[in-house]
This record gives C-alpha cells, structure tokens and sequence, in this order.
C-alpha cells in the first residue's frame, strides 16, 4: 500500500487570473484555446502558397525594370528625372491600370497621406509651427509629372490620389505581356533635418555643403499580388514600402566633385574618378582592412572649393526591389571585401562619411558592414549582392546594398559609449534590411513586424556575434518585460497594421524579435530552429511572403507545432506572469537551523553592458566554434573594449545587496518512512498573464549545486490556468526560482521565487544629456575624455 504523504506548503502568491485577449475557441472554459490550432485563422492553402508554407507549384509575381536618368541642381535644391519602365504581368489576371507611390508627395501640403491625428493647443509654440498649422496652399514640395507616355509617345492618362498614381492602359494588359512607359518629373528637395522624412538633404553650415540622400526619389510601381491584388495603400511616413522586383540602370548627374554612393555596381568609375582614387578603389578589392579611397584630409579640402562642372555616374542593380543613393563633396570614403563562401561572392563594403563622424566611422563602419552580411549569410540565404554599404547621415533607413545611418562624435574627436554602440547597432540593423526585406520581400506597408521584427531578431544574433558583452536590446527576454506589462488599452497584437500600431517600437521590432528568441533559445532549440528559419529565407528568397507563410515553414520545417506560440504571442497581446503559487514538500531530514539574512557589498559595473546575462550571451560564450568579431579583429578594439571588461577604470561605486533566507518547516519524523533518503516535491503553478509558455524551474540543492527542469508549454494544454508538477529528488533543495535566465518575458518575477532568493537591487536611471538635434551625436563628458585626463 503506497503511503499518504501530507506535504508541508509555502504559498508564495494568490490572485485573480487575466483573461486571455487573442481569438478564443472554447471561450467558456481553462482549456481548448490556447492549444487549439490556428485554422481558419490563417488563410486557406491554394497553388500559388502552400499549406507547407513553401511556394506553391503556381506562384507567380510581377516585374518591373528601370532605366532612369536624373540631374541634381544643389544651386536650387532641384531633382529632375526622366524614366522608361518595362512593367511585365506575370499574373493570370488581365490588367486595365497600374499602380505607382509618388512617396515624396509626403511633404506637399495638398497632396500628403498624412491622415490627422487629434490635437489640442499647447501653451506655447513657435512660429514655424504656426506656419505649418495655417498655410493653405501648396508648399512647393512633392512630385510634378511633366510627361507620361507610351512607348510609342502616346499621352497616357492618369490619376494622383495623394501619394498614389494610376495609370489607365489603353488596352487591357494579359498575362505574360509587357507594358513600357515613359514618365518624366521633378521636385523639390526638402531639409530632411527640419520637415522630416527619410530622403531630402542635411546642411552643414560651418562648411556650405550639402549631404544628399536620394531615397523614395522616383515613381515607381506598387506590388501586385495573387493574396490581396494592388498594394496602393497610401504612404503616411510609416509604414514602409511593398515593392516589385526588377533591374535597374540609373544616371545620376551631379557636381563634379560629388561622391556618389549608390544601389548597384558603378559601371564608369574609370570616368568619374581620378587615378589616385581608382587606384585606391582597386587596392581595396583585396584589402584585409578598410582602404581610404577619399582620405579625410581630401574630404577637407573638397569641402573649400566647389566645383562649377558636372559629372555623370552610372549604376547597375539586377534583381532588385529598390534603388536609393546619396551624393556630396564631403564624403571620406573607404571599402573592403567580404568572401560569403556559401555562394563564392566577394562583396565590396563600403562606407561614406563626413568628417563629423571620422573617428568613429573609420574605425567601425565598414567592419560591420562586412560582419554582417556574413553573419545574416549564415542564418538566412548567401548574401547575394556586389556591393554593401552605410552612409552616415544622421539617420536610419534601408535600401537594397546601400542604408543610411548616425553616429558623429564629440567636437574633439571622442564619443560616448551609447553613440558607439548606438552607431553599431543601426549600422547592423540597416545593412541587415539588406535580407529582410530587401530579398525576403514581405509587405512593409501592411505588416510592419515581417521585416522590422525578422530583421532586429537576426541584428540580435548578428551583434551578439560582433561582442559578447554588446547591449543588446531587442532579443534577450527581460527585455520586453516593461512593454508587456502595459495595460491592455496600450496594447495591439504583432498582427496589426503599421498605420494602427500605438507602440511602435516594441510591437513591430522588439515583441517579434524577442519571440523568435524564445523559439531559438528555450522552445525549440538552436539546431531546429536555425533550420527551420533558414528554410523560410530559401522559400522565400526575391519573392513575397505573407505571415502564414513564415508560420507554416517554420512548422514544416522543424516538426513542431507552434500554433499555440503564434496564437498567444503574434494574435493576442496577454504577458507572460508565470507564478510558483506553492511548494509542497516532504523529506527525511531538515536542519533545524535556519540561515540568516546576510548583507554583503556588491560592485556597481558603470560600462553599458547588460545588467543580466541572457541565455544566447552564455550558450554563445560557451560555444567553442563561435569567436566573437572584436577579439579576433583587434583593429575592432578602442577605449569601451577595455572599459567593458575592467581592463581602465573610471568611476566605480558600491552598493549593499540584502539576501534574505525565508524558514522551512520541517516535516514531522514520523512521516519519513521509506523515502527517508529521498525528498519529495510538488510545484503548483498559476497562469496569471495568460500567455502559455513554457516553465523553467531551476532547483538550488543545499550542497550548492543547481539543476534546471525545462517543462514544455504543453503542460498547460488540459488546464490554461492552474498546472502543477511532482518531483522525486536525492538532495535537498534550498530554493526553488522560475525562468532564472529570464527567457520567458515574465512580468513579474516577485511570484517566481520560493527558499532563499533574494529580491533583486533597484536600478536608478537617468535621463540622458540633451545635446542638439542631430541623431546619432555623441555629446557630454564620456569616459574616454575622463581617461584621456580632459
């Protein structure tokens, strides 16, 4: 006959339940929804997208190709164009009109998708402000057509609707014909600095010039689709852009003593170079280093003198979805090749940048330029381009083989470490774009997350790989916590559309990032996973994924079901809030003392290195085959290197730390009989947050030692509420603490403790100084001056 044992509790925590906010199929009771598979929910599997998630044996899309020639007039801040588009409809469908984004219709005040917000009157303001509020008429910016024709010269009629254009064919285009049509146009360039926007210029008025960036600078066609036809929604300045593939060959007029950077391969450096340059560029094609093709001495000068002549450069770019570029006379330049073994590709890595951010970009931007494009070739697809490059423009935005990016430092050459580390991460996540959605082209104008979310998740792996002590911070699941825990009025699910999404940031770029790292690290595990994920860039490589497509590879491919992980994490917006409601315990001998509370004097690190030391930071440390970009490459090392691993000190303080040890009762003699030796233990756990994960217990024995009890989120299939699980051990455990390398985005972690573990220490932050408006600047008193004695 088994013995009855009556186990001795401690509850730790009671409450109420959150009711679960994403899409029920029970919703009367604690099971059979959150498990229930997704169905219907998704969109039913057809030829062209298949229940697999791969393309389907009819998958088809359409094709555009450009041939544009434009001149920049920096006198009048003038941009005029003239293009010739072949556009190929691949589709079955006949086509009586197309669709074009007129993206720099943004700016016009008469012309702009710019839908109104509400708004109240402020206490004060400035003028420039009340100007905008009250003009009437047009400002002058946005795109004027002056000539559409056919190919043959035929007028053509058409449509602007804000930032849209239809063009009326004159005869039906069917499946397999080609349409080739002439437009020519012009606008006005705005202050990219004052009015916003991602293309425009910036002016230096210490020096007269001018830094251009070219983007969203040409009509160009919208994506036509077997899942949802034309995607013309209008361009608010948010949500991105869907975009159709194509070549492109481009002359860009420009003053002579412009750089121009650029989409593509330039096709005439003979021309628009000198000999020294074109012998530096060349140089630099096997170079194990940045090679400076315009010094920053050259830079200098070029920026004294302006030339009255005018140069054209020409660029090719096959196979792309967009084409971008920037031109000015300030620009140092400097490039380095980057093999991708997997495709025999040596990609050319390049970076532009004014003197303003010399000692950082010269140092860093290439090198990132390259570690990541190699790094997003190994999780995804080879990088398949010529060319990579970042320009620094005070700024963030991407475009196939060319972004744009901050990052200048102090006056007198130094930087802080948030502006080295700030330069870093959007130089990664820029060139990252390059994949996703560059190549993986998912529809940013309706689903924000397929490439901002995929994109910052891979730059999570990407700058773990650059320094382990980098950080991070979209990626490692404590991260999230503060979003997750917002009430639900603040809150949309990962599957909203651009234009609605309240919190941005989080919801499009952190929330996705963070659940493909739960998946990678505490789900599935790395190995089927990173399987999984590749496949899904292979699928879906120079074509257009929609969710479901991402959700049903990842499955295929890996042989999990995650529908309840989509479910609860991409649909529905309830945290994590996993709590250890009580441990019941039985055993064969305790020890009647109890340990006090102790206090000892903890270090406070000042270097920006995560306080908590995620799970992907010690599985990637502990991984012998994986050596981290700045240890191997000492050119990569500066003053922060250092600074980050105790190597200089600057400024350090102590704190006290109290660890508390809560009484165990004992279980009475009389109930040890046979599991003397043995110690018995039952874990009850509650659902409070509503989202289903999995449980991560680590159990603390009285010897030191520790083990970690890994329990799938399956174990909340028969009850989403309340769960519970029984163990057998030969030790004696301390303490019990749930999710202990925080993977879960639990939100409360005061519920996950039981035994001796002490609350952890308050955290004082500060707001940063205020130091201009330019993005990017490094600004203040850092570390590097206190070193250096200034």
């Amino acid at each position: 006959m088994n013995k009855l044992f009556t186990l001795s509790g401690l509850l730790l925590l009671t409450g109420s339940l959150a009711t679960a906010q994403n899409i029920q199929n029970n919703p009367g009771s604690n099971h059979g929804n959150k498990f229930e598979q997704l169905g219907t929910i998704l969109p039913t599997p057809n030829e062209q997208r298949t229940a697999s998630g791969a393309p389907g044996v009819k998958y088809w899309q359409q094709r555009a190709d450009y041939n544009i020639k434009c001149e920049l007039d920096e006198k009048n801040l003038l941009l005029t164009g003239s293009e010739t588009v072949t556009y190929t409809n691949n589709s079955p469908d006949p086509l009586t009109y197309i669709w074009l984004q007129l993206d720099e219709n943004q700016h016009s005040t008469d012309r702009s998708a710019n839908y109104q917000d509400a708004t109240k009157m402020p206490e004060m303001g400035t003028t420039a402000s009340l100007d905008k509020l009250s003009a009437k008429t047009n400002n002058g910016y946005g795109i004027n057509i002056t000539r559409l024709t056919d190919a043959l010269g035929k007028n053509l009629k058409y449509t602007v609707n804000k930032t849209m254009m239809r063009i009326d064919l004159p005869v039906a285009l069917r499946s397999g014909q080609q349409f080739i049509f002439n437009i020519d146009w012009n606008y006005k360039i705005s202050d990219r600095m004052s009015i916003g926007g991602r293309g425009g210029y910036e002016y230096f008025p210490a020096d007269g010039n001018y830094l251009f960036t070219m983007t969203q600078w040409y009509p160009r066609l919208c994506v036509y689709s077997d899942f949802q036809g034309w995607q013309n929604h209008q361009f608010t300045g948010r949500g991105e852009f869907a975009l159709t593939f194509g070549n492109f060959k481009v002359q860009m007029t420009v003053p002579a003593d412009h750089l121009v950077g650029s989409t593509g391969e330039c096709i005439n450096y003979s021309a628009v170079l000198n000999p020294t340059q074109l012998s530096r560029y060349n140089k630099a094609k096997t170079a194990a280093a940045p090679v400076e093709i315009q010094t920053l001495e050259e830079a200098k000068i070029a920026e004294t003198k302006k030339a009255s002549t005018k140069k054209t450069w020409v660029f090719q770019a096959n196979n792309v979805r967009d084409f971008a570029w920037t031109a000015s006379r300030k620009f140092i330049w400097d490039a380095m090749p980057q093999k991708i073994e997997a495709n025999n590709n040596t990609v050319m890595c390049m970076s532009f940048y004014g003197k303003e951010a010399y000692n950082l970009y010269s140092k860093y931007s290439t090198r990132a330029v390259a570690h990541t494009i190699k790094t997003y070739s190994d999780f995804t697809i080879p990088y398949p381009y010529p060319v990579a490059q970042s320009i620094e423009a005070a700024n963030g935005m991407e475009y196939p083989m060319i972004c744009f990016n901050y990052g200048r430092t102090d006056v007198d050459g130094t930087y802080s470490e948030s502006t080295k580390n700030g330069m870093l991460g959007v130089i990664i996540h820029e060139v990252g774009h390059n994949f996703f959605p560059m190549i993986v082209n998912s529809d940013e104008r309706q689903w924000t997350w397929m490439d901002e979310g995929l994109n910052s998740f891979v730059e999570y792996l990407t700058e773990e790989l650059w320094d382990n002590k980098f950080p991070s911070k979209k990626g490692p699941a404590h991260t999230i916590v503060d979003y997750m825990k917002l009430p639900k009025d603040e809150l949309e699910p990962i599957m909203t559309n651009s234009e609605n999404i309240a919190r941005f940031g989080p919801n499009a770029y952190s929330k996705p990032a963070t659940g493909l790292n739960i998946l990678r690290e505490t789900i599935m595990g790395r190995e089927l996973f990173d399987y999984a994920f590749k496949e899904y860039a292979r699928r879906w490589a120079f074509k257009h994924p929609e969710p479901a497509d991402l959700f049903r590879t990842m499955e295929d491919a890996s042989g999990e079901d995650l529908d309840w992980f989509w479910r609860g994490w991409f649909y529905g917006t309830d945290p994590c809030d996993i709590a250890l409601d009580t441990v019941k315990f039985a055993k064969a001998d305790f020890p009647k003392d109890v340990p006090a509370a102790r206090a000892r004097m903890v270090k406070v690190d000042r270097p920006a290195v995560n306080a908590f030391e995620d799970i992907s930071k010690i599985r990637n440390r502990e991984d012998k085959r994986i050596n981290f970009y700045v240890d191997k490459n000492t050119a990569a090392q500066d003053f922060y290197y250092k600074y980050a691993r105790g190597m200089v000190t600057v400024d350090t303080t102590t704190a006290t730390r109290v660890e508390t040890v809560l009484p165990l009762e004992p279980v009475p003699a009389s109930e040890q009989g046979k599991y003397k030796e043995k110690y018995l233990y039952e874990l009850s756990f509650s659902n409070k947050g509503g989202l289903v994960m999995p449980i991560i217990v680590e159990f603390t024995y009285k010897d030191g030692t520790k083990e970690i009890d890994r329990i799938p989120a399956q174990i909340w299939r028969h009850n989403e509420l309340k769960t519970s699980k029984f163990y057998v051990k030969d030790k004696e455990v301390e303490s019990i603490l749930v999710d202990p390398l925080r993977e879960t985005a639990d939100i409360d972690t005061s519920n996950n403790s039981w035994g001796g573990k002490a609350k952890e220490s308050k955290f004082h932050a500060f707001k940063a100084k205020s130091g201009g408006a330019v993005r990017g600047q490094s600004v203040g008193t850092n570390p590097m001056q206190k070193a250096a004695g200034k």
